[in-house]
């Protein structure tokens, strides 16, 4: 889990939420947000899709307005102030949204020839950019040649441009391979420490948000259903996950047994959450059934999301397409 830098900062608000709601055709996308992101935070919405993540991004960066209540962004309302908002922030798509037939430099110069950045100071700024996200060497590249991880990053400097004050990330390493995944993640982690900037990231990668984020909300059909640190999120499943491979289990002998909180059956997998599992394995193994394998780990950010939702997400053989499997835990009594 990255280790949090906001003990030296000031509390300021970034971002304040109130009542942020987006209706279409009768059908809620975002229901009622109210949220406090601070300023130098790296901060994780975490969800499906259709969760209302990339809704509330949006809305946040005046890409579409709300159909009631409202957010300021560095100080400046959302509904009343776009453009100052505009000038505040950065954003970073979840499609690629870079030109593939100009160069990397180009796409850099046009972005901020857009921001009506002086030329001097655009050409300073794109030569810290492309040391930032290390693609001197290949910016006068056309961008149709570059790798998808190489891509992202000249996108993550694209955003930058401006020195924003707030960086807007919409599932900033989807479709990228494990290796692309964690140099995003450490560019992302560099530009907080170097550009002294807030973070918003949208993923449903658990990893991912345990990795970056300072905080994190988890979003499940518009609403916040959790918040907090990724620490705290996992706390709150109260115990260690024992998981069974196991024939014939013995249920009512494992309801008896008051150090397990809970109960999930899954086909021939059997998942407890177990207080103090490295002391009480013994006693639910002898109990159990007949056990073929046996697994523990400490709560994770999975289990804090269906603990909330009553979902799991995991992505499939495609890549960057997530189906949710819904999954009931049965609790004891």
């Amino acid at each position: 889990m990255r280790q949090s830098h906001l003990a030296v900062l000031n509390f300021m608000p970034a971002i304040e939420i109130t009542n942020l709601r987006k209706q279409y055709n009768g059908l809620v996308a975002v229901d009622s947000l109210n949220l406090k992101i601070n300023e130098g935070e790296i901060f994780g919405l975490l969800g499906p899709n259709g969760a209302g993540k990339t809704t509330t991004l949006m809305m946040l960066t005046t890409l579409i307005k709300p159909t009631s209540g409202t957010a300021a962004i560095n100080g400046f309302d959302i509904v009343k102030n776009p453009s100052e908002v505009r000038k505040s922030i950065g954003m970073v798509f979840q499609d690629p949204s870079s030109d593939e037939i100009l160069t990397g430099y180009e796409n850099l110069k046009l972005h901020g020839m857009l921001y009506g950045m002086d030329g001097k100071l655009r050409e300073k700024r794109i030569e810290e950019i492309l040391k930032l996200v290390n693609l001197e060497d290949r910016k006068n590249d056309f961008v149709k040649k570059y790798s998808g991880g190489m891509r992202r990053r000249l996108e993550l400097g694209r955003g930058l441009i401006h020195h924003p004050k707030i960086l807007f990330l919409d599932e900033p390493t989807l479709g990228l391979d494990p290796q692309a995944r964690e140099n995003i993640w450490q560019y992302v982690e560099k530009l907080t420490k170097e550009e002294k900037i807030t973070i918003i990231i949208t993923t449903h990668y658990m990893e991912e948000a345990e990795k970056l984020c300072d905080r994190l909300a988890i979003i499940d059909k518009g609403k916040i259903v959790a918040l907090g640190s990724p620490k705290e999120l996992k706390e709150v499943i109260g115990g260690d996950i024992v998981t069974l491979k196991i024939r014939n289990p013995n249920i009512n002998g494992l309801e008896n047994l008051n150090f397990i909180k809970k109960i999930e059956i899954k086909g021939d997998i059997l998942s407890l959450v177990v207080m103090n599992a490295n002391i009480n394995l013994p006693r639910i193994l002898k109990i159990a059934g007949e056990v073929e394998s046996v697994e523990v780990k400490s709560g994770t950010l999975e289990e804090v999301f269906l603990k909330y939702t009553g979902r799991e997400i995991k992505e499939n053989a495609s890549g960057g397409r997530w189906s949710e499997k819904v999954i009931q835990y049965k609790s004891k009594k």
